[in-house]
């Protein structure tokens, strides 16, 4: 949320703010001399495009043999994705996409939440892969979220921490979000209410107390991500959530939480003592 100061709205509303070229070399001046035939080699002779054939062919099934057998455990992080890669890039090597994508978002978390145009930043990965990688994440997302249903949410809070962090801790702009609950606390809805920029987004609580009015909500947890890694709360976290507490009980409607969620860990409000 914003880190600098909060402003007010005249309503009295809280805006909680490529193949690349071939170089030329000598071939080119004895391409029209005769040639002496070579010494018999089976690779030499083979097309450029399959003469690494052997080796990536190999390594797939050496690392298909090895989770096969040994389960995830027995392999790296660019292994697991290497994997995967195998099925969306068929002819290729792709342990060095693999590596390359690692290095660049750090982790597998941070590949599959990367923005799709990021990805394609990476050599090796095309619209296509992008796409796909961004496709497991959302089934990810999805399954995850899937097991907030039908269950009391705050019975559940280690499902609701994984499924905020994996939806949530790799985005590149703030964005706000509100799980409703019902008189049970079982999840209603869940909603992004507004996405900002990389150190703010705009909280409108009499918007916040509205929606959770249509949708008969009893309950709310409020959640938003702190792009740069670091959950601790700003003193317009702090102010923003107090204002939409009191806005929200009020008219019975309950504020249990506010999560801040970072890339390595989250922080409550509530755990906090702040609210």
């Amino acid at each position: 949320m914003a880190k600098g100061p909060v402003s007010t709205s005249s309503d009295d509303e809280l805006p909680f703010e490529t193949q690349e070229p071939i170089a030329a070399d000598e071939r080119s001046f004895f391409a029209g001399q005769p040639q002496k035939p070579s010494a018999p080699n089976a690779r030499a002779a083979l097309p450029a495009s399959l003469a690494g054939q052997e080796h990536y062919h190999g390594h797939r099934e050496r690392l298909r043999d090895r989770f096969r057998e040994q389960g995830d455990a027995a392999l790296a992080d660019y292994e697991i994705l290497e994997l995967l890669l195998f099925r969306l890039i068929p002819r290729r090597d792709t342990k060095p996409i693999a590596k390359a994508l690692i290095e660049r978002f750090g982790s597998l978390a941070g590949v599959f939440g990367a923005p799709q145009a990021l990805l394609m930043e990476v050599k090796g990965v095309g619209e296509a892969v992008a796409l796909d990688l961004k496709l497991i994440s959302t089934v990810a997302h999805r399954t995850l979220k899937s097991e907030l249903r039908s269950k009391q949410v705050l019975s559940s809070w280690s499902s609701v921490i994984q499924y905020c962090h994996a939806a949530m801790a790799h985005e590149t702009r703030e964005q706000f979000r509100i799980l409703f609950l019902d008189k049970r606390n079982v999840l209603i809805a869940d909603e992004v209410q507004g996405r900002g920029t990389v150190d703010h987004t705009p909280v409108y609580p009499r918007e916040v107390v509205k929606r959770a009015l249509e949708l008969s909500a009893t309950a709310m947890i409020l959640v938003h991500n702190h792009p740069s890694g670091d959950p601790t709360p700003s003193r317009a976290d702090i102010d923003m959530t107090k204002v939409i507490i009191d806005a929200a009980k009020a008219l019975d409607i309950t504020v249990h939480d506010h999560v801040i969620i970072g890339k390595d860990g989250h922080v409550s409000l509530k755990g906090l003592k702040l609210i």
